[in-house]
Parts: C-alpha cells; sequence; structure tokens
C-alpha cells in the first residue's frame, strides 16, 4: 500500500481546522463548509486537538448544551493520535479499525500537513482494486 503522502495529494484537508476559543456553532458551520466529519483544533500553527460530529452530539446535543455559546476547547479531544506522511495506508486503516475512530491528522514533525478519512482509505483500496481487476483482466483476454 502506498504512504498517506499520496492521499493527501487529492484534497486541501489542510485548510479543515479550526481555534479552540471558536464557538461550537462556528465549527459546525465549518465542517458543513467543507462537508467533513471533523476539524483538527489549531493554536496557531500547532495541533492541541480534534473536533468531531461525534464530540458535538456526545457533549452538546445530547446535554442540551447552546452550540452558540459552548467553545471548541470545552468539547475538543486534547489528545490526538496522529501519523506521519510515510506512514502506511494499511497502518492507518488498522489503526482507525482499532480505536474506533474516522480522521487522522498528518504532521511531519512539528507540521500539520493534513488530515485522511477513513473513506480517503476506503476509496484508495476500492481503485486499487479496480485497478487490479483490469490488469488482471487485460492478462486474461490478451
Amino acid at each position: 500500500m502506498k504512504p498517506v503522502s499520496e492521499l493527501l495529494k487529492r484534497h486541501d484537508s489542510a485548510a479543515w481546522r479550526t481555534s479552540p476559543g471558536t464557538t461550537v456553532f462556528d465549527a459546525l458551520a465549518t465542517l458543513a463548509h467543507f462537508e467533513v466529519g471533523a476539524l483538527m483544533v489549531m493554536e496557531g500553527d500547532r495541533l492541541v486537538g480534534f473536533l468531531s460530529e461525534r464530540d458535538y452530539t456526545r457533549k452538546v446535543a445530547l446535554q442540551g448544551k447552546n452550540s452558540k455559546e459552548v467553545k471548541v476547547s470545552e468539547i475538543m479531544t486534547p489528545d490526538v493520535m496522529t501519523v506521519n506522511p510515510q506512514t502506511p495506508t494499511h497502518t492507518c486503516m488498522a489503526l482507525m479499525s482499532q480505536r474506533k475512530f474516522r480522521h487522522l491528522p498528518v504532521v511531519d514533525g512539528d507540521r500539520v500537513v493534513g488530515m485522511i478519512s477513513i473513506q480517503d482509505l476506503m476509496d484508495d483500496i476500492i481503485a486499487d482494486h479496480e485497478q487490479t481487476i483490469e490488469q488482471l483482466t487485460h492478462y486474461i483476454q490478451s
């Protein structure tokens, strides 16, 4: 399988971010704008947390809190698992499956370079399988 850096070339996931002082409501608007399920929480260039739709539903909506008053810092996941650009995609898939999360920030040293999702990995696996089928079909027919 290929390294995560190959998947990052498909979209500008580095833009999928918010800050700890942002209201949850505004962070939800960012999620909707990018049509994604999670955002990296950044203080400047430093990754300080992670905010997902799950965080919102479990820590705001189900508790009857007002998303226009609650700050991202109050509900974000502060300890974020990351991978680096050279991490193989199958390793990411195993991590996501074992830990039951759907997004992984990609960090190169101290620099955040993007984020991948389980959907990115699934799309890549499907594309690889389709290519293999096409090659085998061509081999059989020739």
